[in-house]
């Protein structure tokens, strides 16, 4: 009786799995074969491609171009595709081989060694394309490959596109024709851009093969391309190539290796070049940062604002002296003399901030961080806007804010307020939104919001959207008050005591402000770090480039800073001549 209850409930069992099994089956093969699983997989698309060898030729991703036209992310590599079947065909073997050089049996073993086709690169000629395709024959193809430049620039800025499935049907729920191998961006550029690059279809050459490679339907090779003179968009940056060139190379022959430097078009509120480092890879990609757009302490750059406040409080007296030879707690160091404000600010002296700083607060303990607002410290400096159905669409990816205070209460600590006067405590502001402070200044106190794409424009060269050169919302800084910071950035050069005297002798006449910020951290040898900048604006009677150079947690005798922001202006002027 048990033997016979125990078959029962095992043949029950089998029964039970082998409806789950046939439901399953029914699921995969007659009911969801174009919207399988939580990813809506197409499962006869994806079944057609386990039985197709495929070359892409363009994988009909839109792409980013410079202010100039030029082409940022990929480049056009002239190829030979061959497909396997070609070595069975020595009349058109032979003739292949001939016009690129090789030998017959050469190319034949490399035909033989391999299923899928063979994509030749090296040291192929525009001549060799055009030989190669008036044979007409399907098993040999001449092209140029659109391909991701391996040497390409602005890494961090322009980011870089992934597979991910499950953020491609989050972002895109009703692109249900998108493939799960889509790959969609997913930092920088790339990924703020991603909905106006995304392919509408590859162009690429493809035929079926059976399970062991060999052809299906004779030798019949398709060519499937786009035929659309809209798409794909290409985004139109404001970036000079050239400059960026230059960017990167400067920063890596100075050894910054932690930090970057960012460029601006005054007139045109535009990013001209924009460089982070350390360099992306494949292995440090899930930990990928824009320093260039990541807040930190900003040291003595942010004494321009302190300045700012103390012009608007007419504090600005330049008969008023400062002991300057007592340290930022008001103890006595010896480092520097009596000096009034104009000397303080180009000889940076702490004390003489922290003395200004702590006047503002007792008449006003909002007005620092009103000031830091009005020179675009706080809020972020990238464009934003409503785009199409994108509300605030924001140009720049992770763009972080700057801040003034931690805690409030350390408005009524004179130390706290000492160390917030010289950029540090709390003190963070991106280097974009210093490079953005400089250039309001240089324009006489008008803020705008900073672009980084011009417009997008449709594949025939026409424009989709233009992103206008626009004022930030919010105060800025009067002309008055504008002009008087003008004078004292000026002066940080002129000087012969000035932190900035360094530039003097550059072809532009320069203007601007250093900081050092300690970092409250050590290196390995137990040396303490700092972050070093140099930031500001040339040439000085027409005002055209903003810079800001950073080099992040170094200690004070490697830091670069200075070195690399005087060969940046150097090779702006080199670039702008050659331009005129």
């Amino acid at each position: 009786m048990h033997k016979k209850r125990r078959i029962q409930w095992t043949g029950a069992i089998i029964f039970v799995l082998l409806l789950g099994l046939l439901v399953r089956l029914a699921e995969i093969q007659l009911f969801f074969t174009e919207s399988f699983s939580k990813l809506d997989i197409n499962l006869i698309q994806e079944s057609v491609k386990q039985r197709t060898e495929e070359v892409v030729i363009s994988d009909g991703r839109g792409e980013f171009l410079d202010r100039n036209g030029q082409t940022l992310l990929t480049k056009e590599q002239p190829a030979v595709i061959l497909f396997p079947f070609l070595q069975y065909d020595l009349l058109h073997l032979n003739q292949t081989a001939s016009i690129l050089g090789m030998q017959q049996e050469d190319l034949q073993r490399q035909l033989t060694d391999t299923k899928k086709p063979l994509i030749l690169k090296d040291n192929i000629t525009k001549k060799m394309l055009e030989d190669i395709n008036e044979m007409k024959y399907s098993g040999v193809y001449g092209v140029y490959m659109k391909e991701k430049d391996k040497n390409r620039l602005a890494l961090h800025t322009l980011g870089f596109t992934s597979e991910n499935p499950e953020l491609l049907r989050k972002r895109y729920p009703d692109k249900k024709e998108l493939s799960i191998r889509t790959e969609i961006g997913t930092f920088g550029l790339e990924s703020t851009f991603d909905e106006f690059l995304l392919p509408e279809q590859d162009t690429k050459l493809l035929y079926h093969v059976d399970g062991k490679g060999n052809p299906l339907f004779g030798m019949d090779v398709k060519y499937t391309a786009e035929a659309n003179a809209f798409y794909p968009l290409e985004v139109q940056t404001t970036m000079d190539e050239n400059m960026q060139a230059e960017m990167e190379k400067i920063l890596k022959e100075k050894g910054v290796e932690k930090g970057g430097a960012v460029l601006l078009d005054i007139e045109h509120s535009s990013v001209l070049a924009m460089a982070s480092v350390p360099n992306i890879t494949s292995k440090n990609r899930h930990e990928a940062r824009n320093y260039m757009l990541t807040a930190a302490a900003p040291g003595s750059v942010f004494k321009t604002a302190i300045l700012a406040a103390a012009i608007e409080k007419n504090l600005d007296q330049p008969q008023t002296m400062y002991d300057c030879r007592k340290n930022l707690y008001g103890e006595p160091e010896g480092k520097l003399e009596v000096l009034n404000l104009p000397e303080s600010f180009a000889q940076s002296c702490n004390y003489t901030f922290a003395t200004l700083a702590e006047k503002i607060i007792q008449t006003d303990p909002q007005f620092i961080e009103k000031t830091a607002g009005k020179l675009g410290l706080i809020d972020r400096a990238g464009w934003e806007g409503d785009v199409y159905h994108q509300q605030q669409f924001k140009q720049f990816d992770r763009e972080e804010t700057g801040t003034v205070w931690g805690d409030k209460r350390d408005k009524h600590v004179k130390k706290a307020i000492a160390q917030t006067a010289i950029g540090q405590k709390n003190v963070k502001t991106t280097p974009l939104q210093i490079a953005n402070m400089m250039a309001t200044i240089a324009r006489g106190g008008e803020r705008r919001e900073v672009r980084i794409a011009d417009k997008v424009l449709y594949q025939n060269g026409t424009t989709m959207l233009s992103f206008q050169n626009k004022r930030a919302k919010g105060e800025s800084i009067d002309r008055y008050t504008a002009q008087k910071l003008q004078k004292y950035l000026r002066q940080v050069v002129t000087a012969d005591k000035g932190t900035g005297r360094r530039f003097q002798d550059l072809p532009f006449e320069v203007a601007g402000k250093s900081g050092t910020a300690q970092t409250g951290s050590e290196n390995k040898k137990g040396h303490p770090l700092y972050h070093k900048w140099f930031a500001g604006y040339f040439p000085v009677d027409q005002p055209t480039y903003a810079l800001v150079v950073v080099h992040l947690d170094e200690t004070s005798g490697r830091a670069k800073t200075n070195e690399a922001f005087y060969d940046i202006v150097k090779k702006v002027n080199e670039i702008e001549k050659k331009q005129t």
